[in-house]
């Protein structure tokens, strides 16, 4: 009997740590969070579950990033600390460089990260794009950021041209700033003269005719176009001059005819 008791006393406690630690996570203490952050036990649901609390210390998740287990096997800890508004950016930068290039797309297009980690990220996915596949640029093209999708203008791809144009996150001035690019192909000049969206811009038109690579029938088209936009207000004017200037000659033929009638 009495054997029985050292068993019975080891094998309570081996839940304490799992269930201290779920606790843990939830606490208001700063030590009790760095000391999860750092117990060894830790594993991936329960690090997810601590980054979900938005009012974590900086010291907190830089205490994590120094958990080499997880950070080293776990992507989705590594994309969630980096998106947490609070990691210091010694912490999230480095991180940047170590996320997959899709993970690098929702860092940028995330709502609540900082701006400056939102572009470091898009300047990491524009490193990558000599080195990615055609699948990835026409994906990015379609679902990344306004600044990702305007240098896949760029690409030497139709299929990743038209994809970019078709982005939601596009904007005017990136289909302005691509066309005004040396690298601008012809392929994509001519995309964009045909584009239902994007050829009926004003000033996507006079970028385009602008641009060498503009054929001349749409050069034409934009021309006339703009002209007449341009000449409809003198012409308002010069028929507001026109009946201005038949006002006094209409008066100077009465004058003349009554100065005739009193001759006579």
């Amino acid at each position: 009997m009495p054997t029985n008791h050292p068993t019975q006393a080891n094998s309570a406690p081996a839940a304490t740590p799992a269930v201290s630690l779920e606790l843990a996570i939830h606490s208001s203490s700063l030590d009790s969070l760095i000391a999860a952050a750092s117990d060894v036990e830790l594993n991936e649901d329960l690090a997810l579950a601590l980054l979900k609390r938005l009012d974590l210390p900086g010291k907190v998740l830089e205490q994590l990033s120094k958990h080499g287990a997880l950070i080293t096997k776990s992507r989705k800890v590594k994309l969630a600390l980096v998106q947490h508004p609070k990691t210091p950016r010694h912490v999230s930068v480095p991180l940047l460089r170590h996320l997959f290039t899709f993970d690098l797309m929702q860092v940028a297009l995330a709502p609540g990260v900082p701006g400056d980690i939102k572009k470091a990220a898009e300047e990491a996915l524009l490193n990558r794009l000599e080195t990615i596949s055609l699948g990835q640029k026409v994906s990015l093209a379609r679902r990344a950021s306004a600044r990702v999708a305007g240098a896949l203008l760029l690409d030497a791809e139709p299929r990743v041209i038209l994809a970019a144009l078709e982005n939601p996150q596009l904007t005017e001035p990136s289909v302005i700033r691509a066309l005004a690019h040396r690298d601008a192909s012809a392929a994509f000049v001519h995309t964009v003269c045909r584009h239902s969206k994007w050829s009926l811009r004003r000033e996507i038109r006079i970028a385009l005719l602008r641009n060498k690579n503009t054929p001349l029938a749409r050069a034409l088209e934009f021309a006339v176009f703009r002209k007449g936009r341009a000449c409809s207000p003198a012409r308002e004017d010069s028929q507001r001059c026109a009946s201005r200037c038949k006002k006094p000659k209409r008066s100077d033929r009465r004058t003349r005819r009554a100065n005739s009638d009193r001759a006579k």
